[in-house]
């Protein structure tokens, strides 16, 4: 059964709006990662339950409070550069607007428009003052409004995500001694990272297998990290 024009764009829309699951896994990756090194590294060092505890809880609140604080800004930065843009298109369409109206027919015609076809488009475009930005954004700059989120509501979610990663790791250690907290925040952290890095592979483009495959393998790598240099210390200061 073919989809009408309607349910098509309408799936679109739904598929677009998804956009905001890559701030949820880049805040979940890069807490439990964090989180999981920081536990490991700290319960091979310490060997207190308390102390990992403590330090995981307090990782997990300054590092989502931080990451927050980044994807905030950084999403506001993009944005502020967007509508700056935005404003400088505006300004030259009502200044120099024969400038622009050559370089839309620039961008048409290496797009392969020719003569009477060319000359349609581009009086076409150009008489609707809001179709000429819009072009002018996309076309000219590969600007696109979908691809600025609003920062608040980016730097909510990351800051959210963060917090539900940084807990996987601390959990266990509420549950079980230091050394089998140590192996159960492992396995649960990579089974989680696997699982999000095949959901991944489901919005992006990729395969489900390998994608979570990789996550779990990159987020394990950083942990262990952690781990290693925690026993290091250990030995040294214990």
């Amino acid at each position: 059964m073919k989809k009408s024009l309607e349910e098509h764009q309408a799936e679109r829309r739904k598929g677009l709006s998804r956009s905001n699951i890559r701030d949820f896994i880049l805040g979940f990756q890069d807490g439990l990662v964090n989180t999981l090194g920081l536990v490991l590294g700290v319960a091979s060092a310490i060997q207190s339950t308390k102390i990992v505890l403590i330090s995981g809880l307090v990782t997990t609140f300054a590092e989502s409070i931080s990451m927050a604080a980044v994807a905030y800004t950084s999403s506001k930065a993009a944005h502020d550069f967007y509508k700056g843009q935005l404003e400088r298109e505006k300004k030259e369409i009502r200044e120099i607007p024969h400038l622009e109206v050559a370089e839309i027919k620039d961008i048409y015609y290496k797009k392969g428009f020719r003569g009477k076809q060319l000359e349609s488009i581009v009086k076409k475009i150009t008489s609707n003052k809001k179709l000429w930005l819009d072009t002018m954004m996309t076309e000219e700059l590969k600007m696109f409004p979908g691809d600025y989120e609003k920062p608040v509501k980016s730097g909510f979610i990351v800051g959210i995500s963060a917090v539900i990663g940084s807990l996987i790791p601390v959990l266990p250690f509420f549950f079980f001694d230091v050394k089998s907290g140590m192996a159960a925040a492992l396995i649960f952290s990579i089974v989680m990272l696997f699982l999000v890095g095949a959901a991944k592979a489901n919005i992006t483009i990729g395969d489900w297998k390998k994608s979570g495959i990789e996550m779990a393998v990159v987020g394990t790598v950083a942990a262990l990290a952690g781990y290693l240099i925690g026993s290091l210390l250990g030995v040294i200061y214990g």
